[in-house]
Formats: structure tokens, sequence, C-alpha cells
């Protein structure tokens, strides 16, 4: 039998990518020793958009910059380019392949709703999910333990967490800062923040 590839999926909306989305995908690929990392920017909602940040050829940019040298962190625009609403099942059907073994990252928010998405049982079925904490809320343990309980019960299999410092961060703070005209540059890799700077973004 060939060599198994395995091949973490991070998807996101990346608006913009930040250092807790890079080091929590340095985490995932060490620590289920992955071959290759996909990254995939999410679609958005033409409607939604707030700021010519969000717009997909700009999220992209700064996902590659991100991310620029890393070896094994591919950038794929398949939801971008599939538009609309982009189910994480349907995203795991068409990577999966025999010769791979597939994990999903996601967020302890995210890592708590599973069950409710789309074909959950399919879901584990594909992949093995994981998740990172960005938040220092202990409350959330017995909810994490009593989902994985569910989970192992219902799909056979559990949300394995990636360790990584607690660094409550988001994008959307992001963007307020920049709005305010404050320094994010200990916030997003260096040219991140360059990009934002040099294409008047989130202002």
């Amino acid at each position: 039998m060939d060599e198994i590839t395995r091949i973490g999926i991070y998807c996101g909306t990346f608006a913009p990518i930040h250092n807790g989305h890079v080091n929590a995908a340095k985490a995932f690929m060490d620590q289920m020793q992955l071959h290759y990392l996909f990254v995939i920017p999410t679609a958005l909602d033409p409607s939604k958009i707030r700021d010519e940040g969000d717009e997909a050829r700009h999220r992209m940019k700064m996902c590659e910059l991100a991310f620029e040298g890393e070896a094994g962190v591919v950038i794929i625009d398949m939801e971008i380019e599939k538009g609309g609403i982009s189910y994480t099942v349907d995203t795991l059907r068409a990577l999966a392949r025999e010769d791979r073994r597939l994990f999903m990252l996601v967020g302890t928010d995210m890592a708590l709703k599973l069950d409710s998405w789309r074909e959950p049982e399919e879901i584990f079925k594909l992949c093995y999910p994981t998740y990172v904490r960005r938040e220092s809320d202990k409350l959330l343990e017995n909810q994490i333990i009593e989902k994985n309980t569910k989970y192992l019960n219902d799909y056979g299999k559990i949300c394995r967490r990636i360790m990584t410092p607690e660094i409550e961060l988001s994008s959307t703070e992001i963007r307020e800062m920049v709005k305010r005209g404050e320094d994010i540059s200990d916030l997003v890799p260096e040219k991140v923040a360059e990009y934002i700077k040099e294409n008047k973004l989130y202002l």
C-alpha cells in the first residue's frame, strides 16, 4: 500500500490573518505530523463585505504573505472559486483520497458545534477534527469534555486539542485597531501589516 499523506485543513475568513492563526497552524502541522497544510479562505457573501480588505483577492494575498516560505503550506482558493455558502462536508469530500488522511483545525466555539454542522457523521468519517483554544475561559473545559464524550459515542472519534499558548486575539479587533490608527505590528505577520498599510485596508 502507498504511503498515506497526512493533510491538514484550515478554513477561515482570515480578514485579516493574524499571528494567532499562524501560530495555531504551525502547532497543528507539528503536533499532527502533517505533510501538508491546506489553508482555505472561505467565500464571503458580497452583501456582507464590510471593507475592501474582506475581498477575496486581499484575503488570499495576506494568507500567502503570512505563510511565505513555510514548507508544506498551500493556500487554496477552492471555496472562494465555488462562491456562496461552503459546507465543510463538501470541502472534505472534494479533498478526500484513499491515500490521504485528513485532519481539520477549528476554534473552540466551532469544536462545540460540530454535531450541528451539515452531515456531522460524514465529517467525522472523512477527517480527524482538532481544535485550538484562543481563550482562557476555564468553564469551557467541562463543555468540551461533555461534547467529546458525545462525539465518541455518536461518531467514534473525539475532537483533539492542539496545544498552543492561549492568545485572545480576533480579526475583528485588528480591523478596529487599524480604523483607530493603532499599531498592529505585534499582532500580524510583518508582511501582512505592510500589505494592510500599503493597500489602505480597514480604514
